[in-house]
């Protein structure tokens, strides 16, 4: 994934915030990545990738490799598996077929 790329649908949160939010303020601990504009508090789905950033940054050697359509198609999977419900305002689902 870019660096411009959306993590938060919800929150419309990039790639490249949450790297710089983590540059920046050195969170301790994953759950901190909250604090960048409410990442990981809508539906859920991008915690595991907040996670993965966070563990990146703290020179864990983790790749997802998912380009960032996948990325979408994922998420909608999860959201309409009744695992997450978006936010008020987050970016809609695509059209995929279930």
């Amino acid at each position: 994934m870019e660096l411009d790329d959306t993590i938060c649908y919800c929150f419309h949160i990039s790639k490249r915030k949450i790297v710089n939010f983590i540059r920046v303020n050195h969170p301790r601990r994953a759950s901190q990545l909250t604090e960048c504009g409410g990442a990981g508090t809508g539906c859920g789905w991008c915690v595991n990738y907040l996670k993965r950033f966070f563990a990146e940054s703290q020179d864990a050697t983790l790749a997802d490799g998912l380009t960032p359509d996948e990325y979408a198609r994922q998420r909608a999977a999860y959201i309409k598996a009744g695992h997450g419900k978006p936010a008020a305002g987050a970016i809609p689902l695509p059209d995929a077929p279930e």
